[in-house]
């Protein structure tokens, strides 16, 4: 499907409105699959082993799926069926979709490399690189508007479809969300956009009224917003009958920016999906949101941005910088220390501090990893 996506905008308008807009992908977005599939396997090894070693990509094409990685675990896993599980559990079952849970399945998954292992074994970082936690007012999960609601968007139209409520619609779907801001708050959603593969059954003008109604008032209804559904575009050339990865070829990792903040904060170098917590992309990144949660959540700054950098090997971070834009209510030492005291930042400090050896990274690979009450980066320590 050929649609236009404006990213993450930043513009003026002659009024000196801001306005910004961000997007998210459905569950079955080919992308997101290769996504879940890399974090089942996480799951299943943690399950098996809770320090297993993990770095799992998947692609994901017409009618195949291909694997490949390392996995360090004492158990011999089913890599197959591991990604067979969760395609059937997206709705790819309908063969007419060119790719199904009965697809083929090429695995190339070997063991760790000495060299990584030998510094994450001294629960030094399994690579280097530089991460960011962002958290801001906006709304109730302390992240940015534009993207909250575009998670909410697409989770909204895959739970009508898996609940047969919009038995039209099928696996994969784009969200998009501009708002208006005004001396930093937002004030209007100024467009909303969904694109949705569905079978002929229904119009695309049917189903314009149906996502309005069911998916588009009940989603911003609840942060106190509205649009009118002149102000909604579905389906931007008029036709989306067959998504997923028979027409577009997804890959782990490429959503780096769903993952995260919608583009409202800066963002590492790194994905998040199919990587045990060794690897700082992932748990340095998570560690750094906890912290800049915590300092929105206790009154310390409206918006907060904290930066981790670290070395492979290395335990304790190369940088920690703190970014509160002109917003702190205190003294930039007092949050400093504040942001000390709540986290151990090594990575070991990360790993057991917030917990991360659980299997708890499915979850996370669909809708965004940030913002969601379930996870324990998430949790706020009030003092």
């Amino acid at each position: 499907m050929a649609i236009i996506h404006i990213i993450n905008v930043y513009e003026r308008s002659p009024m000196n409105y801001q306005y910004f807009t961000s997007e998210s992908v459905a569950a079955g977005h080919p992308d997101k699959v290769c996504d879940q599939i890399s974090d089942a396997v996480l799951d299943a090894a943690i399950k098996a082993f809770p320090k297993s070693r993990v770095a799992v990509e998947t692609l994901v094409t017409i009618n195949q799926i291909c694997m490949a990685g390392e996995v360090t675990c004492p158990e011999k896993l089913d890599f197959e069926n591991i990604a067979r599980k969760v395609i059937k559990r997206l709705g790819y079952t309908n063969p007419i979709l060119n790719f199904t849970n009965e697809s083929p399945v090429n695995v190339y998954i070997h063991q760790q490399s000495p060299d990584i292992a030998m510094g994450a074994n001294v629960d030094g970082a399994g690579d280097q690189g530089m991460m960011f936690g962002y958290a801001c007012n906006e709304t109730k999960e302390l992240m940015p508007l534009p993207i909250i609601l575009s998670h909410r968007l697409v989770e909204k139209m895959d739970e009508l479809r898996e609940n047969g409520k919009v038995p039209c619609l099928r696996p994969d779907g784009k969200s998009e969300v501009k708002v208006r801001y005004e001396s930093g708050k937002p004030v209007a959603v100024e467009k909303v956009v969904l694109a949705v593969p569905h079978d002929q059954c229904v119009t695309k003008e049917d189903l314009q009224k149906i996502l309005y109604k069911e998916v588009i008032v009940p989603v911003l209804e609840p942060y106190g917003f509205s649009v009118t559904e002149d102000n909604c575009i579905l389906n931007g050339t008029g036709k989306w009958e067959i998504g997923g990865p028979a027409t577009d070829t997804g890959v782990t990792g490429r959503k780096i920016v769903v993952d995260s903040y919608g583009g409202m904060a800066r963002i590492g170098g790194g994905a998040f999906s199919g990587k045990d917590v060794t690897k700082v992309d992932r748990s340095g990144a998570y560690g750094a949101r906890y912290v800049a949660k915590n300092i929105v959540a206790n009154g310390l700054a409206d918006r907060c941005e904290v930066q981790v950098a670290y070395v492979i090997g290395i335990a304790k971070p190369l940088t920690v910088a703190i970014e509160t834009f002109g917003t702190e209510k205190k003294e930039l030492k007092l949050i400093e220390d504040f942001a000390g005291k709540i986290l151990d930042l090594s990575v070991r400090g990360i790993i057991e501090g917030l917990n991360l050896r659980q299997p708890i990274y499915e979850k996370t690979a669909a809708y965004g990893h940030f913002g969601r009450e379930e996870f324990p980066w998430e949790k706020v320590v009030k003092m």
